[in-house]
């Protein structure tokens, strides 16, 4: 379930962060379609980006918990070796990658469920530097101050999408992984 629920509050910051971002100085040539937008407007926006961000950041928290508590995070991820990554990335680069048994992670499946989890951290701190840049000042000074905190949230949310995206390119390519996701198991 939070799998489903991270999926549709992305979207949601993503579309009204677009919209955000629109209205930034820190892109100047950056333009989003209002097609792809959410919010109508900066103030619409900013009231859409606001609301999802307690749902993903509650889901986030309550995914690394459960994961956590129940062993799954350590079991489906780890352990991971350069030389597991080595080989299942040349068999990749083949497309010789083997999907027999879909309960079970391949190196670069893990690397990059890592990576999503840390980068999701990454976007809620960025988020909270850019959100309470005053309040949160060392946060905000740790991500370079809050210029380079809208930077890092932005290059966060784009690395998360380009992870969705090939996401569902593999989904596309092995379909029987679809149902997994659907039942969670």
């Amino acid at each position: 379930m939070t799998h489903w629920m991270n999926a549709c509050a992305v979207g949601l910051m993503a579309s009204s962060g677009w919209q955000i971002y629109d209205a930034s100085p820190i892109f100047p040539a950056l333009h989003f379609s209002p097609a792809i937008s959410l919010g109508g407007w900066l103030g619409g926006a900013l009231q859409w980006h606001f609301a999802v961000m307690w749902v993903l950041t509650a889901n986030f928290m309550l995914y690394i918990g459960l994961n956590v508590i129940s062993g799954r995070l350590r079991r489906k991820l780890l352990p991971l070796s350069l030389q597991s990554f080595s080989s299942d990335m040349r068999a990749a680069l083949r497309g010789r990658l083997e999907h027999a048994d879909l309960s079970s992670y391949n190196a670069l499946q893990k690397v990059a469920y890592l990576i999503a989890i840390m980068d999701t951290a990454l976007l809620i701190l960025s988020g909270l530097a850019i959100w309470k840049s005053v309040q949160l000042p060392l946060l905000r000074s740790l991500l370079g101050g809050y210029k380079q905190a809208c930077i890092v949230h932005f290059v966060a949310m784009s690395v998360l999408l380009a992870f969705f995206t090939v996401h569902v390119i593999m989904v596309a390519l092995v379909p029987r992984s679809l149902l997994l996701m659907i039942r969670g198991r």
